[in-house]
């Protein structure tokens, strides 16, 4: 029938010149003018064929129609409820009424519960005694009638007002089609034989290939998708992560170190050695090694003193200090661990020190300073610094819909002079925006190293509930002041997984985070996974 209608379509152009209207052509096969919608679609694709061999052009002209639900198409065949109930009574002094019990046994429960209510409305029924009966001696159906024109014309002579009382009803919907006017193109012919697609070695061996034709390469065509080479969802997202935090002028941490010591990942933030995250069944330990190098002498008896002692206005915890404690290896279980080597490096180059003759980019905070003073006062050198950080973390988790043992932290931390918790807030809401995440939310949680902290909560969509998506606070005085910053330096801190964002992420539309990392994650998941856009 394809080939037919072409066809068709160029044997009237090469008579009339033009095809007006493309709903006055008769498909072949079919008696009636393809005057439907459905129809309409049949000869679109003719067109759409045609016209790639640039024999004709058209162009497509939108129509609005309506078409019956299957509720309509019921009142069309039998009826509307109002008029089956007034049917189904007796008229006014002529029999026993008819209880809305029995009512619903004659017509059935929705056609009693609708029709009730509309044959009260149009004065079709009265109530007598306990029932009902009817109070006019005949009626028109309107609705039916109505709906049988929409059936056969797709539209009603009393125009909008009469089909948005349908459409209220449900009854009918609104329906979008097309017709064409077509012309002949630059390569018209009524012939429709195709053009060769591929150049064989028989035809250079006859010389067919001298008389042929050959269909134009189209350049704009899509190439095969590549069976390899495609990038897993949470790379995709963490690179537009890592794209938000350059533009909005971070640099970024060093965090190779996947083994860092008790002391590092938290002592020095000011986590007590009783704490039960520091137990086994949170945390992995290692065997072997089991003992890390001894950190910085000077700075560990700080740290070791505001533990035990307090100091800098803390009374501390008043613990006992255990070397052993400080000093096992473990999987670090934040990236924090690496933002507190950073911020003790910085803290190191505003006192105008070089640790172990390196270098560090702490977003134009590098250089040398001459003048320094003691670590309670102020010092000359500091420079506000905002670092971040998008890694692995390791924790001794139960794995469920949310939770994995190892998963990725994206951790970030902006130092300054004077900074508030509302300036933390704030930039949390620019920073979620910019990923398209717009329902955030913010409770006031614990955490031994910030104070005041806040957990962050997003909208999943696909879960109908929030989801936790990260931590946040600002850093406690206990933690700064030993690794030597000025008293009126601030320092936020935050941490949110890279995972939990992902899922929320419409476009990927995962609702567990077991089919995301892991190996049970198809490939063709990952192949088929769409580009990622905040």
């Amino acid at each position: 029938m394809a080939e037919d209608l072409q066809q068709l379509v160029l044997t009237t152009l090469d008579t009339h010149g033009t095809i007006a209207d493309t709903r006055a052509l008769t498909i072949p096969g079919t008696s009636q003018p393809a005057a439907s919608a459905d129809a309409q679609i049949i000869v679109l694709g003719a067109l759409n064929s045609l016209d790639s061999r640039q024999m004709i052009k058209y162009d497509a002209h939108e129509t609005l129609s309506h078409v019956l639900t299957p509720e309509g198409a019921h009142i069309a065949l039998e009826g509307s409820h109002e008029a089956r109930v007034w049917a189904a009574l007796p008229a006014k002094g002529d029999g026993e009424p008819v209880t809305p019990a029995q009512l619903k046994t004659l017509v059935g429960d929705e056609t009693a519960k609708i029709g009730q209510g509309r044959a009260f409305k149009n004065g079709w029924i009265a109530k007598e005694g306990n029932g009902l009966v009817k109070s006019k001696p005949a009626i028109e159906d309107t609705t039916q009638v109505e709906l049988r024109q929409v059936d056969s014309t797709g539209t009603l002579p009393s125009g909008d007002k009469g089909l948005a009382e349908l459409r209220k009803r449900k009854l009918i919907v609104q329906k979008k089609g097309q017709w064409f006017t077509v012309h002949k193109g630059p390569e018209f012919s009524t012939s429709t034989a195709k053009p060769e697609t591929d150049l064989t070695v028989d035809m250079l061996t006859s010389g067919q290939w001298k008389t042929s034709k050959f269909k134009k390469y189209n350049f704009e065509a899509e190439g095969i998708y590549p069976n390899g080479g495609a990038l897993h969802p949470l790379l995709k997202v963490r690179e537009e992560m890592r794209n938000i935090f350059l533009e909005m002028g971070f640099a970024e941490m060093p965090t190779s170190s996947f083994v860092e010591s008790g002391f590092w990942c938290f002592d020095a933030l000011f986590v007590p050695q009783q704490h039960p995250a520091r137990e086994m069944q949170d945390t992995f330990y290692l065997s072997d090694p089991v003992k890390s190098l001894h950190p910085p002498k000077d700075y560990y008896e700080r740290v070791s003193k505001v533990h035990e002692h307090g100091g800098y206005g803390s009374t501390g915890y008043h613990a006992p200090w255990s070397d052993a404690e400080s000093h096992k290896l473990l999987l670090r279980t934040h990236t924090t661990a690496s933002s507190a080597n950073m911020l003790y490096k910085l803290a190191a180059r505003c006192r105008g020190e070089q640790i172990e003759g390196e270098e560090y980019d702490f977003g134009g905070t590098s250089g040398r300073v001459e003048r320094k003073e003691g670590l309670e006062g102020a010092t000359d050198g500091f420079r506000p610094a905002k670092l971040f950080s998008i890694d692995r973390v390791f924790r001794n988790e139960t794995m469920d819909a949310t939770h994995l043992a190892e998963f990725h932290q994206v951790e970030g931390v902006v130092a300054d002079r004077g900074l508030t918790l509302a300036d933390l807030i704030g930039f949390m809401r620019v920073f979620f925006n910019k990923m398209g995440i717009k329902n955030v939310r913010f409770k006031p949680a614990y955490n031994p190293y910030t104070e005041p902290s806040l957990e962050i909560f997003a909208f999943h969509p696909m879960l109908n509930k929030w989801v936790e998506v990260g931590n946040s606070g600002m850093f406690r005085p206990e933690m700064l002041a030993p690794m030597g910053f000025p008293k009126d330096v601030h320092v936020h801190g935050w941490g949110i997984s890279l995972e939990r964002p992902t899922m929320i992420r419409l476009v990927y539309g995962i609702n567990n985070i077991r089919t995301l990392v892991g190996h049970k994650v198809p490939i063709e998941s990952v192949e088929k996974a769409p580009a990622v856009r905040f």
